[in-house]
Order: C-alpha cells, then sequence, then structure tokens
C-alpha cells in the first residue's frame, strides 16, 4: 500500500510538471500570439498611414533636444516671414536677413528633412544680400500639406 501511494505521488508530481509546463508554454505562445497581432495592426495602421497620404512627419527621426530646438525654429520661421508667395510646385517663405540668418534655415533643414524627407528645399539669398527665401517643394498635393503645416493663410 505504501508503495501503490509512493507511485500515486510520483505521477502527481509528474502531472503537476507537466501541467505548469504546458501553462508556461501555453503563456509564452499568447504572448507571442499578442506581438503578432499587435504588429500586424501596425503594419496596418501603417499601409493606412502611406496610402491615405504620403505626406506625413516621422517624429521619432529626432531626439527630445532635437525636437525642442526645431520647433523654437520653426516658430521663428513663422514668426519672422515677411511674405508668402505662392509657387508652382509649393511655396517660397521670405525672410530679412537681420530676422533669419541662411545658417538658422540651414540647421532648420537638416532637422526638417529628418522628418519630413519628402520636401525639396531650397534656400536663396536674393537683392545683393537683402533677402533671405526658403522654398519648399515637392510631388504632387505638397501644396496642401505645407498649408496645413506651416499655417498658412486662407487662400
Amino acid at each position: 500500500m505504501i508503495h501503490e501511494t509512493n507511485q500515486f505521488r510520483c505521477c502527481r508530481a509528474k502531472f503537476a510538471g507537466t501541467a505548469a509546463l504546458a501553462l508556461v508554454m501555453a503563456g509564452g505562445l499568447a504572448d507571442r500570439l499578442a506581438a503578432c497581432e499587435f504588429r500586424q495592426l501596425a503594419t496596418e495602421d501603417y499601409r493606412s498611414m502611406t496610402t491615405t497620404s504620403k505626406f506625413f512627419c516621422n517624429i521619432k527621426a529626432l531626439s527630445p533636444a532635437e525636437r525642442t530646438h526645431h520647433k523654437q525654429l520653426t516658430e521663428k520661421l513663422i514668426s519672422s516671414r515677411t511674405e508668402i508667395v505662392e509657387t508652382e510646385k509649393g511655396y517660397e517663405f521670405q525672410f530679412s536677413p537681420a530676422a533669419i540668418s541662411i545658417a538658422e534655415l540651414a540647421d532648420w533643414i537638416v532637422a526638417e528633412s529628418k522628418c519630413c524627407p519628402f520636401f525639396d528645399f531650397h534656400i536663396d539669398l536674393e537683392r545683393e544680400g537683402t533677402l533671405v527665401c526658403l522654398r519648399l517643394t515637392g510631388d504632387q498635393g505638397i501644396k496642401h500639406f505645407i498649408r496645413s503645416e506651416f499655417q498658412l493663410p486662407a487662400r
């Protein structure tokens, strides 16, 4: 009888161990299935974004410090514009060199090109150095994006 009880305990311990292993494996499988589902949803969201509009900013392209600096420069550019000229393929923003330097424009472009690589950037120094221009152009549809992102007045 003692021998049968020990055998029963042994079998019960093996069963408990097997059951525990099965639960761990099932939990791991559940985690993998959840991760797979998350990746699929993320991929679908990405496809949705890219098919809805090819113009979207990747805010993760800049570090928090770069993002802060870029935001400050963007605000300075927006508030310092002296003229906005609509061109065939985009917009030109004009500045006084006393308000915005070419170096500041170049700094802004470096950051902007990381998060918005779909822009074509052009800097011009005109009128014997009395006018600095930043022209943003790109593919078909870029004007609408520029109007919304750069707070342009309604036409």
